[in-house]
Parts: C-alpha cells; sequence; structure tokens
C-alpha cells in the first residue's frame, strides 16, 4: 500500500526527483513543502501535471513519513512539527550544528527518525569500506578525503565527506574534532602521522564525488564513489521513508535501511 508524504524542500531539485519516484512508485505527495514557493501549484512548479495540490509553508500533520531535504532552518522547523503531529522523520539536510543533532536524538525518544548525510547504496557502502580499512590498516598509512560538488552547493565540506571522517576515524580510533586537517596552504611542517586531510572543490554541476586515500611508502589505496544522478539519493531517501514508516520511536541509521555493516 502506498504512503502518504510530506516533502520538505519540495521545490528543489532533490525535492522533485523525490515527488516523481515516490509517486512512480504508488506513493502520495500530501504535503510539499518549501517555503520559498507557498501557494504554487506544485505540478507547475516541477512541470509534472500529476500533482494537484499546492506548496504550503509548514506541515499540518496526515502523512505517514516526512521527508526532508532542505536547509537546516528546515529541518528544525519540520523536525518540530513532526513530534507535534507523531509522523516519521527522514532527513538528508546536511550543514547541521551539534544542537540539531541533539535535538534529534531527543526527537527519536518520541518518533521514528532517521538522518544520513547520503542515502545511496554505494556511498553507504563506502562509509563500511573506509571504516574496515581504516581499522585494517596500520598508523603508517596517511589519510585524505577529498569531495568535489556543483558550484551552488553552500556548505563545505559536505555531509558525505563528514561522513566518511567519521567512518576513518571510527575504524582506527581517533577523534575526528581532533585530527581533520581542513586544507593546507603556506609553510605548513611536515604532515601529522594521524590527522585526516579534508579538501574540498565546488564547480560546474557535478552531482557528488568522494574519495579516501590511504597512502604509504610504497602504495596508495583509494576508495572512491562518483555520483552522476541524483536519483541515486532520491531512491534512497524513498526507501528510508518506505521503511521508517511504521518503526517504534528511535534514531536510526541508514546502514539498517539497506542492511550493511554499522
Amino acid at each position: 500500500m502506498g504512503l502518504k508524504i510530506a516533502l520538505n524542500g519540495a521545490g528543489g531539485r532533490m525535492g522533485h526527483r523525490i515527488a516523481d519516484l515516490a509517486t512512480n512508485a504508488g506513493h502520495e505527495i500530501v504535503a510539499p513543502i518549501d517555503r520559498k514557493f507557498i501557494g504554487e501549484p506544485y505540478g507547475d512548479l516541477i512541470g509534472d501535471k500529476r500533482f494537484s495540490g499546492k506548496v504550503v509553508g509548514e506541515y499540518s500533520g496526515g502523512a505517514d513519513v516526512l521527508i526532508d531535504f532542505s536547509l537546516p532552518e528546515g529541518f528544525r522547523a519540520r523536525l518540530a512539527e513532526c513530534l507535534a503531529h507523531n509522523t516519521p522523520f527522514v532527513s538528508g539536510t546536511t550543514g547541521l550544528t551539534d544542537d540539531d543533532f541533539r535535538k534529534l536524538e531527543e526527537a527519536a525518544k518520541t518518533i521514528p527518525a532517521l538522518w544520513a548525510p547520503n542515502m545511496s547504496v554505494g556511498v553507504n557502502l563506502l562509509f563500511a569500506l573506509a571504516r574496515q580499512a581504516a581499522a585494517t590498516l596500520p598508523e603508517t598509512y596517511d589519510i585524505e578525503i577529498v569531495e568535489m560538488h556543483h558550484r551552488r552547493k553552500v556548505d563545505a565540506p559536505s555531509g558525505t565527506a563528514l561522513g566518511l571522517l567519521r567512518a576513518v576515524c571510527a575504524g582506527n580510533g581517533r577523534k575526528p574534532d581532533e585530527v581533520v586537517r581542513h586544507g593546507r596552504e603556506g609553510h605548513t611542517g611536515e604532515r601529522a602521522r594521524k590527522e585526516v586531510g579534508m579538501h574540498t572543490l565546488r564547480g560546474g554541476d557535478v552531482v557528488g564525488d568522494h574519495t579516501v586515500m590511504f597512502a604509504t611508502e610504497g602504495e596508495r589505496i583509494e576508495l572512491t564513489h562518483k555520483a552522476s544522478s541524483r536519483d541515486t539519493f532520491a531512491n534512497g531517501a524513498v526507501r528510508a521513508g518506505e521503511w521508517l514508516a511504521g518503526k517504534k520511536p528511535g534514531l536510526y541509521r541508514m546502514h539498517e535501511v539497506l542492511g550493511l555493516p554499522g
């Protein structure tokens, strides 16, 4: 049976793809939410006549699950509304603060909630592989993370790159905030053994490229994921919504949805 889905960030590129793929899967977008387009017919906004409702500015209940791909302020407002209406909450919004994550954990005591920096199968497998590599390789392997996205992306590093940082640190027992090094410039001195380099590139229409490098004397291992379509993320979001609807309150992760190692 199809789900009734509230979609935050409905007017954006990811919102468009989620609406299309969710509808193709037999679900219904009952609340397209986007404060930039309040009152506009949703079908006209995204060029798809299957949608007859108008864009709204907030969530007022009635959905089986809310899927959020927006900005941090949108995440905060929709999370509070999902709490008020007892609605499962799925989010792929990045650029969140520590306080946002604390509020998400608190909300998960009341409603089922899932946040992921990336919802594609391939990237979540990359997280698992990066963690395994970091756990297996000795400290003599230097770790560098490189990510590239389109020129319109507003947060840096990407949420996925930060997820990779957490994955490698979970593997080798380091603390992300203590070891991350964002770029290098000038006379930096010799590379610290335990640091993890983080490098951000922006340009063109790149959907998302991520590489984790493990380099030592004589060899280098590179784990890379390149996304060529937003559909890989949108499909993951729909899959997460299907999986989360009806779950007990709790904070869930994408690897649980996909059946991958944690």
